[in-house]
């Protein structure tokens, strides 16, 4: 039984943004590190399925690296551009992890009866090139992200006057910006020589498309995060 690709990248957000706010909710902090990790690493594996969704041709693991840009900026509103900046580095070291031991896992030689090795290769064979494309622009697009969100906070204490006002204002104008970044990096990197370039040019518009859309439908999950900081008084 198939479902519509749409529905599931809708039914995909829906999961993954309420991941994000209850691991907050019952975690704190630490909960978001631990989900950024796990965010990262699905999405560094389901990047490598290309589907069409929406009338164009996109990779998923787009709703899951958005929602690591979400986490970043939960953490630097309710927290500190140090926490924040913990959660890239932390998460970025787990990726060199994971690569390095998947690519350990190519080398065994299988048992006979071995049923999963070829799977295995087949997926992890592309991995080294997606993933270290993905550890760079990750690095330097969620860095740009947190050190955009207090430069537009500086910018909001300025003409609001107090640090609450202009949410919205420092969580989209980062994001937005930066999400651009991380999507025309990662899709030349991982992807130039692989698919055409006009696969290659549909990617960017769809990811983006993507990025763009959820940027502005986590705005109202970071207002959300930051009542459950203040209300339950959250470290």
């Amino acid at each position: 039984m198939h479902m519509p690709n749409e529905l599931l990248i809708i039914l995909s957000f829906i999961i993954i943004y309420g991941g994000v706010v209850a691991f907050y909710r019952y975690f704190g902090k630490n909960g978001l590190l631990a989900f950024n990790v796990l965010a990262t690493l699905l999405a560094n594996i389901e990047v490598m399925i290309l589907v069409r969704a929406f009338g164009v041709e996109m990779t998923l693991g787009n709703v899951l690296f958005a929602s690591t840009f979400l986490i970043t900026d939960i953490l630097s509103e309710n927290h500190s551009r140090k926490d924040a900046n913990k959660a890239v580095i932390i998460s970025t070291l787990c990726s060199v992890i994971f690569v390095a031991i998947s690519q350990m896992w190519l080398l065994y030689t299988p048992s006979e009866n071995d049923w999963a090795s070829e799977s295995f290769h087949t997926i992890f064979t592309s991995t080294p090139r997606i993933v270290c494309a993905s550890l760079l622009v990750y690095l330097v697009s969620q860095l740009t992200d947190v050190w955009l969100y207090h430069k537009w906070w500086d910018w909001c204490r300025k003409h609001f006057g107090d640090e609450k006002s202009g949410l919205w204002i420092r969580n989209n104008g980062s994001t937005m910006i930066s999400q651009l970044l991380n999507t025309v990096l990662y899709t030349l990197f991982a992807f130039y020589g692989t698919y055409e370039l006009k696969t290659i040019g549909s990617i960017i518009i769809s990811s983006y498309l993507i990025f763009f859309v959820t940027s502005l439908l986590d705005t109202p999950f970071v207002y959300l995060c930051r009542n459950i900081h203040d209300k339950y008084k959250i470290e």
